[in-house]
């Protein structure tokens, strides 16, 4: 195991902070909200895919560059440090590997080459109800059709192929397919998702059940805890910089000890957060029999620390914290959003205590 990044990493994430912060700063965030074109930036994700980034964990074979996933956490750290909505998570990871891991050869030929060079963007369509439950679905396969429902899809709204999940199956729909409804819902992180609909609908069954349905869902995890370390490092840096020069009572509010106590707290937080991710992936990629274990380990440690350097933002910030013009607010929404989805903190603390026997 390894908690360090070697040196073509640091290049890859170097490359992506700098490609993120040039090109898509929070201000562009902004303006998708204000455009109501959630998850909407044809434009970005295509200079993303021609950096290689949508192919990062797709072998060379599937035409992806096959760096793994400690290479896209990089990727999706630097992505959340700026809020980007992009469909890096739902495709470039979850998408790829659910086919990756599930899909049939035919399948695969198909489709990761086109994932790979950001002509077709996948998602995953998991939970049919407000809470997270992968194991609990209504979805009726018979004589190539699907029927049923799924709920807050991420990008489901621009998806061009959706990998369903069933009680004990996985199948591939295509979104232009009859049958299928997509309602875009209008978020609060301005990311983007949706529920779908499926009406006898022609879908593809794929390999594996419901122990794939949970490896997918671990990778997914994964990646989004990434994703969560970067938008709370980049709330601590923020707010660090604000208790340096800000000034109150004739000093800099950052000389007062209380508030040296929160930002030290959060920083050890976010430090142990950013070993347990960057484990969680270099399990990944050493195919470790303790996947699961890592990847709610990862998932709830991060939930807990994007909450509080999310709170800690807005607060320490006073007054100019509550407004919509400071980016305040934009990274506390996100936080709350990347909270839930796969599995809040709780879910997976219970998760963990159960995998370790408790």
């Amino acid at each position: 195991m390894t908690f360090t990044l070697n040196d073509e990493q640091r290049m890859l994430k170097d490359a992506a902070r700098d490609f993120f912060r040039e090109q898509a700063p929070v201000t562009r965030l902004r303006k998708q909200r204000d455009e109501k074109k959630n998850g909407r930036d044809p434009d970005l994700w295509r200079e993303m895919a021609a950096m290689g980034w949508a192919g990062v964990i797709i072998p060379e074979e599937f035409g992806g560059v096959g760096l793994g996933y400690v290479a896209l956490g990089a990727v999706l750290e630097e992505g959340g440090r700026t809020l980007v909505a992009s469909p890096l998570h739902s495709s470039a990871l979850a998408g790829a590997s659910a086919l990756l891991l599930a899909g049939t050869d035919a399948q695969k030929q198909e489709w990761l080459p086109k994932i790979a060079a950001g002509e077709v963007t996948a998602t995953i369509a998991i939970d049919e109800g407000a809470h997270h439950a992968p194991t609990k679905s209504k979805m009726k396969f018979d004589g190539g059709k699907l029927t049923g429902e799924k709920k807050y899809v991420a990008d489901g709204h621009i998806a061009d192929l959706i990998i369903v999940a069933g009680a004990d199956a996985l199948y591939l729909v295509k979104s232009d397919a009859a049958g299928l409804t997509r309602r875009e819902l209008i978020t609060a992180d301005s990311r983007g998702a949706a529920d779908l609909k499926f009406e006898g609908v022609a879908a593809q069954k794929m390999n594996g059940g419901a122990d794939v349905i949970d490896a997918i869902l671990d990778r997914a995890r994964i990646g989004l805890a990434a994703e969560m370390v970067g938008q709370a490092s980049e709330a601590f840096e923020i707010t660090s910089e604000y208790l340096k020069t800000r000034r109150q009572f004739g000093q800099v509010i950052g000389g007062f000890q209380a508030l040296q106590h929160r930002a030290a707290k959060l920083f050890t937080d976010l430090e142990l957060t950013r070993s347990c991710v960057l484990a969680a992936l270099d399990a990944l990629d050493r195919n470790s029999n303790n996947i699961a274990e890592y990847a709610s380990l990862a998932k709830a440690r991060a939930s807990e620390t994007v909450h509080l350097a999310s709170n800690e933002m807005v607060q320490l910030h006073g007054g100019i914290g509550m407004t919509d013009e400071h980016d305040a607010g934009l990274y506390l929404k996100r936080a709350r959003v990347a909270e839930a989805l796969y599995g809040g903190a709780s879910f997976h603390r219970d998760r963990y205590a159960s995998l370790l026997g408790f």
